[in-house]
């Protein structure tokens, strides 16, 4: 089955890692399908039975967004609080997204060194992201380790290409191959 990317940015016209990740994963239609949530729901409303269907007729899901004040951005949590719910994602019979790998795949503005313990921000990636691999696991997901690329702010064209290239990588091996390993970030 192919993976589905929901794509959660605010203004993916505007992006410049996001929209070259997004332009990649389309040149392999045959193993990804895009979901931009801001293109499709321009004023927010889920159509909550349409993206339980579209998950359904996936293998893998992957939730790609650029880091907005150390979170995902808004339409992101809104789309997890619809279409997440008790008896569909988790509880007695919510079992659609049980045994399914799910891995993210985000963007930061600043330096991975800042992203350290004793960095600027004094948390990880990893930490700042640990909501949605308690997510995933509550619903019994299997979680896979996230895909970053930090420094969009100062970034050259070529290292957003590269990490375009890096990320179908990062995909196909993390989401094809049987085992997990700690953190691709």
């Amino acid at each position: 089955m192919k993976t589905l990317v929901i794509v959660a940015h605010p203004s993916i016209e505007t992006s410049i890692v996001n929209s070259a990740w997004v332009k990649e994963i389309e040149q392999y239609p045959d193993l990804f399908t895009v979901h931009e949530l801001s293109k499709e729901y321009p004023d927010h409303v889920i159509d909550v039975q349409k993206e339980q269907a579209l998950i359904a007729s996936h293998g893998n899901l992957v939730l790609q967004f650029p880091i907005q004040w150390f979170n995902a951005p808004p339409i992101l949590k809104q789309w997890l609080d619809d279409v997440f719910i008790d008896g569909w994602a988790f509880g007695e019979s919510g079992s659609h997204l049980k045994d399914r790998k799910l891995t993210l795949a985000v963007s930061v503005g600043s330096e991975r060194m800042d992203y350290e313990k004793k960095g600027r921000y004094q948390y990880t990636l990893k930490d700042i992201l640990a909501p949605f691999e308690v997510t995933a696991k509550y619903c019994k997901a299997d979680y896979q380790p996230f895909f970053a690329f930090y420094g969009t702010s100062f970034s050259t064209q070529d290292e957003i290409n590269a990490s375009a290239k890096d990320y179908i990588h990062f995909l196909k091996k993390s989401l094809e191959s049987k085992y997990t390993c700690s953190s691709y970030a």
